[in-house]
Parts: structure tokens; C-alpha cells; sequence
């Protein structure tokens, strides 16, 4: 598939001596969500804030749709829209008058139906004569993202869009996302809730102290690191595991009555059956069976301790 950006050989280094970014290789695919994951204070903005040329690199290249964020600004720069964490807006202006300016900052002719399907998407549209200061925090969040969509661009960038804000906007952002995607625009996220690169990411990526460790399909990845579990609730509960169970290494929990048993998902065979087997003869009655995988969140933990 096309690359609509792509990342060599980035680094970023502060005039303090701090590197944030070291040697970044990354190239986005066109129509995908790609997902950036990272503890705190691990690059995601900073490489974010580069490829949308608002920081400049000490290092490296990267293109946007074919043009070099740096040498070719212009014309990189249209091709994106950005949502920032902070909420960066003129508290006395109105709703309309934001995006339709932001539009125009990018040479884009008026089209004042375009942003207002965006207001109606976002449920501002009702708000469009209302100033910023009047809004809520969500709402003030929702005219960020209708500004970094105003002038039709190919890639957004969505920096912690989901924030501080409310259960309804989350479902609503993400619907939107969605309808983007099919459109063929290209999303970038950084996100602090898991559970949505989980749901929404085509791919993951995890940087950890400026370097990027890990790019893979989500599938994939949830294929290959991820741990399943069988949790095996017994009629009887037992005081201690018998001897001839040690080679499955159990847990023993809730006071006897759970076995733990945990399992690769990329072996041939599970063991579950012998487990089961092996229960039988010893005439431990089962009540009942339970199987979980590890979540996306578990998965990140363990790779970002093990970098």
C-alpha cells in the first residue's frame, strides 16, 4: 500500500542536549489509523509536532504526501490538519468565524456548506454563532477538530483528541474517524485510553525514550504477544496443588476453588485438554471455565518495561 508519509533516519536534540527522538524509520500508509503509544515524556509529541512542521528536526527526512516537510513547507502543511492537546482558540470569536478562518489560512476558496456539514458532524452547528469563551471544554475540543478539518486535508493528526471529555463526544469523535478513514483520509492518533487504539488502530506503533521500538499490524501484534488464560473454577476448593498438576504451573486463588493457567496463543497445541484430563482423574469436579486474552494495554506495558 502507498505511503502517505514517510519517516528516515529522525532525530530530534535540544539545545539543552536532551534527545528526544533518535533515528525514527516510519512510513504511514494512505487511508490507514495508525495508532502512536507511549508513556509520558517518551517523543509521541514531539515526533507529532515535526511531521506537522511546527518543530524543526535536527535530523533526518520526512514527507507528507510527497513533499518534504521542510524544504517544501507549504505544500506538506496543506496536506495536514492537527488537533493539538491544548486547546489553542480566540476566546471571543465565534464558532463560524474560527473554521471558516482557518480555512482561508490555508488559500482554500469559501464553502460554507463543507464546514457546515463539519459543525452538523460535530454537533456544533447549533453553536455556530456562540464565542469560544461560551463554550464548554468538550465543546471548546469539538471546534478544535472542525478547525484541523476545515480546509480538507489528506492526513489529521489527533493528539490526545479524547482528553477530558465527555462519554457522548468520545463515541461521536470516533464515529466520525471512522467515516473519515472510508473518505481516504489518513489518521495519526496518540491516545492516553488503550482500549481505543484497540478498537480503532489498522496498526500500533510504541516508542519508548525517543525510539520508535515497534510497528505492527494490531492483529498481529495481539497474535504474537498475547497471553490467553484459562481460569478453571472447581466444585471443591483445594489447600494446595497436587504434585502430579505442577508441570501446567498453576495458579491457586480465591481460597482454593480457581486454577490460573496461562498459554501462548502461537502454540500448536493449548494443553487445556490434558489439563482437563488430568482434573478428571484426579476427581476434581469442574463448575466452570473461563478463557481471557491479554488486552492491548498489557501488551504495551510489558513491551515498553522491556526496552
Amino acid at each position: 500500500m502507498q505511503s502517505i508519509i514517510s519517516v528516515t533516519g529522525l532525530g530530534k536534540t535540544y539545545d539543552s542536549g536532551f534527545e528526544a527522538l533518535r533515528d525514527i524509520h516510519l512510513d504511514i500508509r494512505r487511508g490507514e489509523i495508525f495508532a502512536l503509544l507511549g508513556p509520558n515524556g517518551a517523543g509521541k509529541t514531539t515526533l507529532i509536532s515535526i511531521l506537522c512542521g511546527i518543530v524543526n528536526p535536527s535530523g533526518g527526512t520526512v514527507l507528507a504526501g510527497g513533499h518534504d516537510i521542510t524544504r517544501e513547507y507549504r505544500a506538506a502543511r496543506s496536506k495536514i490538519g492537527l488537533v493539538p492537546q491544548e486547546l489553542c482558540t480566540d476566546s471571543f470569536e465565534s464558532v463560524w468565524a474560527t473554521v471558516k478562518f482557518s480555512r482561508g489560512l490555508f488559500g482554500k476558496p469559501p464553502n460554507g456548506a463543507y464546514l457546515e456539514q463539519i459543525l452538523r458532524q460535530l454537533s456544533l452547528w447549533d453553536k455556530k454563532d456562540a464565542q469560544l469563551r461560551e463554550l464548554s471544554g468538550g465543546m471548546k475540543r469539538r471546534v478544535m477538530i472542525a478547525k484541523a478539518l476545515s480546509h480538507e486535508p489528506d492526513i489529521l493528526f489527533l493528539d490526545e483528541p479524547t482528553a477530558g471529555v465527555d462519554v457522548e463526544l468520545r463515541r461521536d469523535m470516533w464515529n466520525m474517524v471512522r467515516e473519515l478513514r472510508e473518505r481516504g483520509v489518513t489518521i495519526i492518533l496518540t491516545t492516553h485510553y488503550i482500549e481505543e487504539a484497540e478498537e480503532m488502530a489498522d496498526r500500533i506503533g510504541v516508542i519508548n525514550r525517543g525510539q520508535l521500538i515497534l510497528v505492527e499490524e494490531k492483529e498481529a501484534l495481539m497474535a504474537q504477544l498475547g497471553k490467553k488464560e484459562l481460569r478453571v473454577s472447581l466444585q471443591e476448593p483445594l489447600q494446595e496443588l497436587p504434585a502430579v498438576l505442577e508441570p501446567y504451573q498453576l495458579g491457586l486463588c480465591e481460597e482454593g476453588h480457581v486454577l490460573v493457567y496461562g498459554y501462548d496463543t502461537q502454540q500448536t497445541t493449548n494443553g487445556i485438554a490434558d489439563l482437563l484430563r488430568s482434573l478428571a482423574e484426579l476427581g476434581l469436579e469442574v463448575r466452570d471455565l473461563h478463557s481471557s486474552e491479554s488486552s492491548l494495554e498489557e501488551i504495551f506495558v510489558n513491551l515498553v518495561r522491556g526496552s
